[in-house]
């Protein structure tokens, strides 16, 4: 019995690190496309402004985006973009139970 436990212990492991490295691969991504799509609009945010641009707002810098943007990211409850947000709200992180209910997390 035992060693099913370890067995599955480990897998949870792999499990979880494979996530991690989705979500920051889907992270990266997200970054480059709200990056690049900031000038003249996207998916997200819409493209009212795209015909009506002239010359010289194209050439400003792009414009900033904010944690809330990420719409890919914060799919995913267990993303760091989520804690980022908490953090700046100055909220308590959520950690979900076994059970998968929501409990108060850090010093309650």
């Amino acid at each position: 019995m035992s060693s099913t436990l370890g067995a599955l212990q480990q897998r949870k492991e792999r499990l979880d690190e494979e996530l991690k490295q989705v979500e920051k691969q889907v992270y990266d991504l997200e970054t480059s496309y709200l990056n690049d799509s900031s000038q003249h609009g996207n998916v997200l945010k819409g493209f009212e402004g795209f015909l009506s641009q002239t010359k010289n707002t194209t050439l400003k810098k792009a414009r900033n985006f904010k944690p809330e943007d990420r719409m890919f990211s914060l799919s995913s409850t267990t993303s760091a973009v989520n804690d980022e947000i908490a953090q700046d709200k100055g909220e308590e992180k959520m950690v979900t139970t076994q059970s998968g209910r929501k409990a108060g997390g850090g010093g309650g």
